[in-house]
């Protein structure tokens, strides 16, 4: 499945107090969206991902934080600008954001039917962060030992790329959103051509995929 959203921001929920993006959804935003088309409460599905943007950007964003004690409660949704109050800050967004998703049978079939009719609109970070359906089909992986690794999310020993860059993010949310699920993922911001792969599959749809380096991720 291949999407494509124009503009999107994944902040990173380990710097609540830092402006830092994520260069990619994390597999949790994936499956909330995926619950979005379902209508579903979570889909906590296993799922292959592979992402990249066009270009980045800075924006500003007026935050409305709400005090825990009650001393500045939002009135129509807006807080008073005090300290600890209403300010304006940085917000680092991606633009042209690319997204192609696997997902194994029957969780295939079933979610291909529910993104023609989703439930709720299609979103990745932010609630006006849209995404366009752009491509849905039948693809075989097989067990690979060599592929491309390209911009494809792997686990910690999925392969040796120098140039991969670690990150930390969310697997899956609890439906109360009070529990969060982590792991260590790598991904390159560059496409680094075939290398060894371990508990990979391999792409073999014949088009712009073909060889591409696909890990099933658990949630």
């Amino acid at each position: 499945m291949e999407f494509f959203a124009p503009v999107a921001s994944f902040r990173d929920p380990l710097f609540p107090r830092a402006s830092r993006s994520l260069p990619l959804p994390p597999p949790s935003t994936v499956r909330g969206m995926l619950a979005a088309a379902s209508g579903a409460p979570a889909e906590p599905v296993t799922l292959g991902l592979a992402a990249w943007s066009e270009g980045r950007g800075v924006d500003l964003e007026t935050y409305h934080p709400i005090a825990a004690d009650g001393s500045n409660p939002a009135v129509a949704g807006r807080v008073r600008a005090i300290k600890g109050g209403m300010t304006v800050r940085d917000r680092p967004f991606l633009a042209g954001v690319h997204l192609v998703v696997w997902l194994t049978e029957p969780d295939g079939s079933r979610l291909q039917r529910a993104l023609r009719r989703p439930c709720w609109p299609l979103r990745l970070g932010r609630s006006q962060d849209l995404v366009h359906v752009r491509a849905m089909k039948r693809v075989i992986l097989e067990a690979a030992e060599t592929a491309a690794v390209g911009h494809a999310l792997a686990p910690l020993d999925g392969h040796r790329v120098g140039a991969a860059h670690t990150y930390r993010m969310a697997t899956s949310l609890s439906t109360d959103r009070l529990t969060t699920t982590w792991a260590d993922y790598l991904w390159c911001d560059e496409p680094t051509g075939t290398h060894p792969v371990h508990g990979a599959f391999k792409d073999t749809s014949g088009d712009q995929h073909e060889g591409q380096a696909v890990w099933l991720l658990a949630p």
